[in-house]
């Protein structure tokens, strides 16, 4: 009976990834020599475990990437004081770093399957999850349906769904009702989400906030830190985060406005792919600015102006040393990268006015005189220049940005008092 309700679209998309199966080695292989993929845990990718199931229940959890695993790890800690072991998957290598280095005890990790029935069978045959929770949009097809069709409950957490992604949803709106009929119960970030998700044929949806905003902010090295606060020697610093290909141009033109107006300032550019960092650095010496490329073990110097940080793991050290921090992602029609960790450790936000993916976040922001839009180069120097001249003002604006986040926590036990009666249940069991 499930199968004849499945839209042809799904029936299409199951078989064109079985046929496709045996060509995820090639894909898999181009992705190991661009440094996607770890060679020694390739086979998870296969839907092959290289850890036992532990006994007993089993609550798998899912994010995407790194800012997805590192807002549920509070709720991971959560989950283990039911006793229940978990299984935490994610898809890229730097989340699997991360998350190797952070794992509460009692949580296991492997990488997420391709989305193909057969790896994504091999891998539910093995874990025989008890209960499944995916966070935010990570609404894979085989995925859904495979671990449906097992019997497992599907709980999404901290869903959101941007403009761009509910447009595309529309235009398959079957197969989309077809998948989310599939989750018990999703939990979305903002109003506007659960809009979406119901419009597309959601049944149980309900806002409660974002885990972000009660996740730890990142942490950093203690010598690291030391090390880098030395080099600049008190020096003003201003930090570009998680930059995207276009904005880097426009952080390099407002440093050369602000040179006169800023003398020492060193301006931090952090893109959002690290690999990035070269091409970054030719773009500086293009427009007069030599770069110093943290990926090369450099530290800045007396005469560093701009300082590359095209590394893994170190936004908690880099918003440490920045009192002021432009959000990438939002000068180029992305939508924003997530202000919620520089605004913790105490940053004043800039950012442009691109920010669909995180509108409530920024507009809190915005009302509450915690961050500030720009639009370009030019206005870019001009907020920065403003709040490096009057310290008070910069001031004003961390405390107020800090003060805004730390408001709209409360996410995590609306989540966990949402989720309980499926951890209950299979105690029950």
């Amino acid at each position: 009976m499930a199968k004849a309700r499945t839209p042809i679209t799904l029936r299409l998309y199951r078989g064109s990834t079985r046929i496709a199966g045996p060509l995820t080695g090639l894909m898999l292989k181009r992705r190991m020599k661009r440094g996607k993929e770890d060679p020694e845990r390739i086979g998870e990718r296969h839907g092959i475990p290289s850890l036992p199931r532990p006994k007993g229940p089993l609550v798998w959890v899912h994010g995407a990437s790194v800012g997805e695993i590192l807002s549920v790890f509070p709720l991971l800690e959560r989950i283990r004081q039911y006793g229940y072991a978990v299984l935490l998957t994610s898809g890229t290598v730097t989340s699997a770093q991360i998350a190797q280095e952070r794992l509460p005890d009692g949580v296991l990790h492997q990488f997420l399957p391709v989305d193909t029935p057969k790896s994504m069978q091999r891998f539910i045959d093995h874990w025989q999850p008890d209960l499944a929770i995916l966070t935010e949009s990570e609404l894979w097809p085989n995925l859904i349906l495979q671990t449906s069709e097992a019997g497992t409950p599907l709980v999404l957490i901290n869903g959101r769904l941007s403009e761009r992604s509910f447009a595309r949803w529309k235009k398959m709106k079957r197969s989309a009702g077809a998948l989310l009929s599939r989750i018990d119960l999703l939990l979305v970030q903002e109003n506007e989400d659960a809009s979406r998700f119901a419009r597309l044929g959601a049944n149980r949806v309900a806002p409660i906030g974002n885990l972000k905003f009660d996740s730890a902010p990142p942490g950093a090295d203690a010598r690291a830190l030391s090390a880098l606060q030395r080099a600049l020697h008190r020096r003003p610093v201003f930090l570009a985060a998680s930059t995207h290909k276009g904005e880097e141009k426009a952080v390099l033109e407002a440093h050369l406005q602000l040179r006169q107006q800023a003398p020492g300032l060193v301006t931090i550019i952090a893109p959002r792919h690290p690999q990035r960092g070269d091409a970054i650095a030719e773009l500086a010496a293009e427009l007069g600015l030599p770069a110093v490329q943290r990926s090369q073990e450099h530290l800045p110097d007396r005469g560093t102006e701009i300082y590359i940080a095209d590394t893994i793991g170190e936004m908690g050290l880099l918003y440490r040393l920045a009192p002021v921090v432009f959000m990438g992602g939002s000068l180029v029609k992305h939508g924003g990268q997530n202000p919620i960790e520089p605004a913790k450790l105490g940053s004043a936000i800039l950012h442009g006015p691109y920010v669909s993916n995180f509108a409530a976040i920024y507009g809190e922001l915005n009302r509450m005189r915690g961050a500030a839009t720009v639009t370009d180069a030019a206005s870019l120097a001009n907020s920065v220049e403003r709040l490096f001249g009057d310290p008070a003002l910069m001031e004003k604006m961390r405390e107020s940005a800090y003060d805004t986040v730390m408001r709209m926590g409360g996410a995590l036990e609306r989540t966990m008092n949402a989720i309980q009666p499926y951890l209950v249940q299979l105690r029950l069991r």
